[in-house]
């Protein structure tokens, strides 16, 4: 008889067996093998907000009379903004569900590939790349050093003998360089550039000084984004519930703070699969062979302040049931191929070789 061997891949994602026989494992009982898990299905909630952070200029207080701004505040701020929320589901390993793919040697030599935390994702295959969303890139633009008004203050204003005239006399250099840009764009200019990669650097400078000038009167913004994630297992009381908290100050919050407002989850079983028959359960659990999730559908639904912010089906493995692939399937014979969803522990594609 030819000699069988297990060989196991160094890497943690790809671990080879030589069987078929497929049953529940007991630690310290099967010392020979492959042990896989099967997934159990979290919902994910992603948010993301972007803080801002306002800083009052100091020539606030004379924003309105100079440069007819309305409503400058002189008060520091910070306020946050939520600006995206994702629901997923993802896949965790489930450790109630943990089998072993034992030597047996009627069946020819197979593959099982596992995910790095040991879910099964195909045998005598290639697990399917994950899905990437088609999104447009986006870029960051590159942070700019800010230009220091005073740099640019003329002499008269750095000399002046109050705020209100230090004030007044930068105000009057805003308009003397926007009466210049619009010479330049218009072609006006007692000096104009030789060519356009010219006047667009002289724009730019103008433009930066314009800035730096009237973020004296109006102040500064700078934004930061942070994201944060919240795992929801619906068979353990999360199903229904507070995920998480929002407040405009203090930003996403755990949802034991009372400070901010309620983002609430409702996870509800669509029964979309038969009801068990205890009877053909306990012999299908005597079959050996592959076992497999056929996960439920679950209606998902996120809602604040009695909105709706997200709501779609879902399937979660918590609301299906198992089943098993015979191990006939897996004979030299047949040779049958089956790539696994890592997520929710369904069939995505079976096939034999040709």
């Amino acid at each position: 008889m030819k000699e069988k061997l297990l060989a196991l891949a160094l890497s943690t994602t790809s671990l080879i067996a030589i069987a078929q026989d497929v049953n529940t494992y007991t630690p310290g009982a099967m010392p020979e093998g492959v042990v896989y898990f099967l997934p159990k299905t979290l919902v994910r909630v992603t948010v993301t907000a972007t803080r801002s952070t306002y800083t009052p200029g100091e020539f606030c207080q004379y924003a309105d009379r100079y440069l007819h701004a309305k409503d400058v505040s002189a008060q520091a701020t910070e306020t946050w903004e939520i600006g995206d929320i994702d629901v997923n589901v993802v896949g965790i390993p489930d450790k109630e569900k943990a089998f072993a793919v034992k030597v047996k040697e009627k069946f020819d030599t197979s593959s099982v590939r596992l995910t790095d935390d040991g879910i099964v994702t195909a045998i005598n295959t290639d697990p399917e790349p994950p899905a990437v969303k088609a999104e447009e890139a986006v870029t960051a633009p590159a942070t700019q050093a800010k230009l220091d008004p005073r740099s640019i203050m003329t002499q008269d204003m750095l000399m002046a003998g109050s705020k209100a005239k230090m004030a007044e006399l930068a105000a009057q250099e805003i308009y003397n360089i926007r009466e210049s840009k619009n010479s330049l764009v218009r072609g006006q200019a007692d000096y104009m550039p030789q060519d356009g990669t010219a006047l667009k650097l002289m724009l730019d400078n103008l433009e930066k000084q314009e800035r730096a000038l009237t973020e004296m009167f109006t102040g500064t913004i700078d934004k930061a984004t942070k994201t944060q994630e919240f795992l929801i297992d619906p068979t353990e009381g999360d199903g229904n519930g507070v995920v998480f908290r929002f407040s405009q100050k203090l930003g996403v919050l755990s949802k034991d703070n009372l400070a901010g407002k309620p983002y609430r989850i409702v996870i509800k079983n669509l029964d979309t699969l038969p009801p068990v028959d205890e009877e053909a359960m306990a012999k299908r659990k005597k079959l050996e062979g592959v076992i497999y999730n056929i996960p439920g559908k679950a209606l998902v639904t996120l809602t604040a302040d009695n909105k709706t912010i997200f709501e779609a089906e879902m399937p979660l493995t918590q609301f299906g049931q198992t089943e098993v692939l015979s191990t006939g399937l897996f004979s030299q014979k047949v040779g049958t191929r089956v790539v696994f969803n890592p997520t929710n522990g369904s069939i995505v594609k079976i096939d034999k070789n040709q």
